[in-house]
């Protein structure tokens, strides 16, 4: 693992007590936006689809408009894909993360000489 993504900051949108978008959601949109699946998303992450779905759920009802649009299975199959609203919002996300990470890079550097080296755990 590099020492630049070792030190980058992790950044959480809040609604209340509840995460409305943060890393792991931002990955799952990301994998279902490149399998077309919520299962596959899930699959590629190691999550179970339940999980996957309850992420899904929570997001697109923090959002004006939901973020990830589903189809039912069948004989066409179901699926599900980003809308434009979630590509958006990740674009957001990724740009709000490395604005975090620039302004902060320095301090992380320093920081990160206070803490232990992982590998000597």
């Amino acid at each position: 693992m590099t020492s630049k993504k070792r030190h980058k900051p992790r950044i959480r949108i809040l609604i209340g007590q509840v995460t409305a978008l943060g890393p792991g959601k931002v990955d799952l949109l990301d994998a279902i936006e490149k399998t077309g699946s919520i299962s596959a998303a899930a699959r590629t992450m190691g999550m179970s689809y339940r999980r996957a779905w309850v992420l899904v759920d929570t997001m697109n009802k923090s959002f004006v408009r939901e973020l990830v649009l589903t189809a039912t299975g069948g004989k066409g199959g179901g699926g599900a894909q980003v809308s434009d609203l979630g590509r958006d919002v990740l674009r957001r996300y990724r740009e709000m993360e490395k604005k975090a990470a620039r302004s902060v890079a320095a301090q992380a550097l320093d920081f990160a000489t206070l803490l232990r080296n992982p590998q000597q755990d």
